[in-house]
Parts: C-alpha cells; sequence; structure tokens
C-alpha cells in the first residue's frame, strides 16, 4: 500500500440531476455526484462559482432527480453546460452557457407539485426539497476550486416510476432500481448480483 493523491474521491457515488429556479422564474439543471442522505435530510455538495449554488442560496427550493443508468449520456451532455452568463473565467476552456439545459439534454418539463422548480420526467425519481441551510466548506483542496458549499436540504415529496415501486407499498423495490453511480469520473450501473441485506430490510 502506498500513499496517492487523486485529483477526486468519487468512490462510487450515486448521480442526481438537480433543478433549482432561475432568477427569470425558469429552471436550471445541474448533474451532481456529492449528496448523501439521512433520513428525509440531504446533503448537497457544490462548487460556490456554479448556477445552483447561486439559485439555491437566492430561491431556497429544488429538485433532486435521480436519473437511471440508462441516462448517462444524457448526464454527460449536461455536463459541460452552465447556466452562469458569462461563464467564470476558470471555466471557459470546458464550459459554455445555456439557458434551456432541458433542450439542450432532450429533457422533458413536468410540474412539481410543492416546489417552483420543475421536475425532469425522464428520471424515474424525483425528489422535491427545500434548504435548510447552507454551510461554505473548508479545505485546501476545495478552495483551488473556487470554495465549496453544503446545501442541505429537506426532502418535501417523493415521486418515483410505478416500476420501481413494491406492489401494494412505499417501498422502492431493490432488485428492479439502480442508481447511476459515478466511480472516478466514469459512469456505472450497480452490478446486478445482490450480495446481501442488512438486518432492518
Amino acid at each position: 500500500m502506498r500513499s496517492i493523491e487523486p485529483k477526486i474521491l468519487y468512490f462510487g457515488t450515486p448521480v442526481a440531476i438537480v433543478s433549482t429556479l432561475n432568477e427569470d422564474g425558469s429552471t436550471n439543471l445541474s448533474p451532481i455526484s456529492s449528496f448523501w442522505t439521512l433520513g428525509w435530510t440531504m446533503t448537497l455538495g457544490v462548487l460556490k462559482d456554479a448556477k445552483m449554488a447561486e439559485n439555491l442560496e437566492r430561491h431556497g427550493e429544488c429538485v433532486v432527480n435521480l436519473p437511471s443508468p440508462v441516462m448517462w449520456e444524457v448526464v454527460e451532455k449536461l455536463a459541460p453546460l452552465t447556466g452562469k452568463d458569462p461563464v467564470p473565467e476558470e471555466k471557459t476552456k470546458q464550459f459554455r452557457t445555456e439557458k434551456d439545459k432541458f433542450a439542450a439534454a432532450g429533457l422533458t418539463r413536468v410540474g412539481s407539485e410543492v416546489v417552483r422548480p420543475v421536475r425532469v420526467r425522464e428520471c424515474p425519481i424525483q425528489m422535491e426539497a427545500k434548504v435548510i441551510s447552507m454551510h461554505e466548506l473548508g479545505g485546501q483542496k476545495i478552495a483551488v476550486l473556487g470554495g465549496g458549499l453544503a446545501a442541505v436540504v429537506e426532502v418535501l415529496k417523493v415521486h418515483a416510476d410505478e416500476e420501481f415501486i413494491v406492489d401494494g407499498t412505499d417501498h422502492l423495490a431493490p432488485d428492479k432500481w439502480s442508481p447511476l453511480v459515478y466511480n472516478f469520473r466514469h459512469y456505472y450501473s450497480l452490478a446486478d448480483k445482490e450480495l446481501g441485506k442488512t438486518f432492518r430490510a
């Protein structure tokens, strides 16, 4: 074993497409792979110069849309787009401004029930949420990227495609649902073979 310094520490994390509200009332889409949940509280990691961070600070609502593995190319279409105009100087080589990310990625808007940003119809799971708090992230590595924020949100409503719900319950079927996973800048789905289950299952 040896010490290493990888550029990122994404040891296999799910991908989300987060809907937030722009100044003009339109919805911005931001693909992220830094988030985790405890109960119905979720923490979203976002760079400070991102349009998503600006939108969450101004209008504290969002939708966390979870794409299926077959949507990885859609996520990749969104990845080089930003709602910022002009593009921040440090991003000009890789990013371009795009006001209508739904059209750019071939996605469909569907109205939300309790928040203003719209949902992504193609994503099998959509979670409407409100911001509880925003926290600045410390650390030298994140500072090099311009700084980061942890947005703590409370999920208010969950929508899921019928095919992934256990009949007669409010439970998602783990043998049917598979998140799109981001593993060191590569996209994966979960393996089909179940290894086991927790005692609480």
